[in-house]
């Protein structure tokens, strides 16, 4: 139960989300559906804390750039780039693999999108990314272990 416990806070936590808890969680021996389960909860519940609590974050960092006079990441630039290029499905679809979702819903919501259409977006993202993630490391774990 607790290393259950430990893949939804595993996810929830930013630097590190579903694309290491998924792998280490199936690799681990736990069941690769409750792994994706709790992995995209976790997700997905510290992706909807940032939405709710948007402009308060977005004033903290404005404070925080002004105070150490910094222009933002190379990371922050690149999901910027994205955004206005291809738009917040992109962005949020892309999101777990260059940026992480967190990432991606911020820069999606900084640049003027709607905080329904990124709380969508990015649930779907997750979810897709949490089954891609789930079944690549069944396939390529089955791959590498004789179970007979």
């Amino acid at each position: 139960m607790l290393e259950y416990i430990m893949v939804f806070l595993g996810a929830a936590i930013p630097c590190i989300e579903i694309m290491i808890v998924i792998p280490l969680g199936i690799i681990r021996g736990l069941s690769p559906i409750w792994v994706i389960v709790l992995s995209f909860a976790g997700n997905m519940a510290t992706v909807l804390l940032l939405i709710v609590g948007f402009q308060n974050i977005k004033e903290w960092i404005a404070r925080r750039k002004r105070k150490k006079g910094n222009s933002g990441s190379k990371r922050q630039r690149r999901a910027e780039k994205i955004m206005n290029t291809y738009g917040l499905p992109v962005l949020a679809l892309a999101g777990p693999i260059l940026i992480g979702t967190h990432i991606a819903a911020f820069i999606g919501l900084v640049l003027g999108a709607k905080k329904v259409n990124t709380a969508i977006w990015s649930a779907i993202s997750i979810a897709l990314w949490c089954v891609v993630f789930g079944m690549l490391t069944v396939m390529g774990f089955d791959f590498f272990v004789d179970r007979t």
